[in-house]
């Protein structure tokens, strides 16, 4: 079951990867016909790198214990044999979550464990004293240089609204993120060492027979999930930290080929009596992926093989225009029910293209919409190469020459200064003429 999932899940990640460089996709958010619990939400589809449903994405809220998806990423990141290197439990570093509550992985003082087993026990069991021990590792007995290791690749990873000050995901009013930048954050994780299969894990031994790691998320555990066990789910993250942050919850879900990841964050948590709620996240979660697994599907929206415009072509013998079509195609996640042909595209294109010309020469660009929302914008090229005509260049030429401003002026000013010219010269000769000398003749 690990192998098919890591399979999928990589798969996913893999194709995303094929789309062209120069096709610039954008969100496409489609409206859902249900209410939901968070305050933020985001969803997207992994094979395309679509968006297809976001609420509040950019608000910033307390990630709460999702912050171990960047704890995860920093200590693959810095440790090259996950497992075998040993890390000592720190006795000083575990009693750093006394008085706290917190979730725990029952690291016990003194022993030693793989990076492998403590990233176990950050993430299935959401053990804060894992995040910490972790931390102090990486950060050669300096947590906060490990936390500066977690801003600095959040922002490579290009997370405009984070900001981390612990590594276990405590409150504290300068640590949050968004729902879009923890999707950036986690699918970039998924492309790192055993990620996947730990984060799908719904109970593990790997301390020991006697000190069984059971998972925090419902969606993935067939044994105590009950309702919210989703089968579809793939990991990976839960959070709260009660009314802060809300229920909160990172997920991926597969089904039919199709490949989703979901960021959920701030479904209540308790009510006025202090009752808690269901958890809203995960509730949230599975009522997104039904409504894309039943009503969206991947669909091509424009074909690399298809000839799409006509542009005027100079310079070239016996052949005025060129055929051009995309750089690659484009396949994008839209309602089953829509009709490519109501897709709208943008040329922008220049009047026309002087020869010589070469198959795969970039003339100009489309741009895809649909309901008024940018899809992507796709270059198109020439499908043909076209020589240069040599003659019809000079003809062009000595036409461009002939029919310039430039040239009509100076002949203008040529014809101008002959007729000067010889107006000056018949004005000269008829004076000179006059001024001759009469002859006087004797009589005799």
């Amino acid at each position: 079951m690990k192998k098919i999932m890591t399979f999928i899940l990589s798969a996913a990640l893999f194709l995303s990867a094929l789309f062209i460089p120069t096709m610039q996709a954008e969100a496409a958010e489609f409206k859902i016909d249900f209410d939901t619990h968070c305050t933020a939400l985001y969803l997207e589809n992994i094979d395309t790198d679509t968006v297809v449903y976001q609420k509040n994405a950019d608000e910033r809220r307390y990630p709460a214990s999702t912050t171990k998806i960047m704890t995860y990423v920093v200590t693959a990141e810095n440790v090259k044999d996950l497992k075998n290197t040993m890390v000592t439990v720190k006795s000083s570093v575990i009693h750093l979550l006394d008085g706290t509550g917190s979730s725990i992985a029952g690291l016990r003082e003194g022993e030693k464990l793989s990076v492998y087993q403590l990233l176990n026990c950050l993430m299935i069991p959401s053990g804060n004293d894992a995040a910490l021990v972790l931390a102090d590792y990486i950060g050669k007995g300096d947590i906060s240089k490990f936390v500066e290791m977690m801003n600095k690749k959040a922002k490579e990873l290009g997370c405009e609204n984070t900001h981390f000050v612990n590594p276990h995901g405590l409150n504290d009013p300068d640590h949050y993120t968004t729902v879009s930048d923890m999707a950036k954050i986690t699918k970039y994780a998924l492309t790192l060492p055993e990620f996947i299969d730990i984060t799908d894990t719904a109970t593990s031994d790997v301390i020991g027979e006697d000190r069984y790691l059971v998972t925090t998320n419902s969606m993935i555990d067939p044994v105590r999930g009950g309702d919210l066990y989703y089968p579809y789910a793939k990991g990976i993250k839960t959070g709260s930290t009660g009314n802060d942050s809300g229920y909160c919850l990172v997920s991926t879900a597969a089904k039919g080929g199709y490949t989703y990841l979901c960021v959920a964050y701030g479904a209540p948590y308790e009510d006025e009596k202090g009752e808690a709620y269901e958890n809203g996240a995960m509730l949230d979660s599975i009522h997104l992926y039904d409504w894309a697994f039943d009503n969206l599907s991947i669909k091509t929206i424009i074909d690399k093989n298809d000839l799409v415009k006509e542009i005027k072509l100079s310079y070239a013998w016996n052949k005025d225009s060129i055929q051009l079509a995309p750089a690659g195609s484009y396949s994008t996640i839209l309602p089953d029910d829509v009709d490519i042909a109501s897709i709208d595209r943008t040329y922008h294109l220049p009047e026309s293209v002087d020869a010589p010309i070469k198959e795969g020469d970039v003339i100009g660009s489309v741009t895809l919409s649909y309901a008024n929302q940018e899809l992507c914008t796709v270059d198109l090229v020439a499908s043909e190469s076209v020589d240069r005509s040599e003659l019809i260049s000079a003809i062009e030429a000595m036409k461009s020459i002939v029919t310039s401003k430039w040239f009509i002026i100076a002949v203008i000013v040529i014809i101008v200064l002959a007729v000067i010219y010889i107006v000056t010269l018949l004005v000269y000769k008829r004076k000179k003429k006059s001024q001759r000398p009469v002859k006087k003749y004797r009589k005799f």
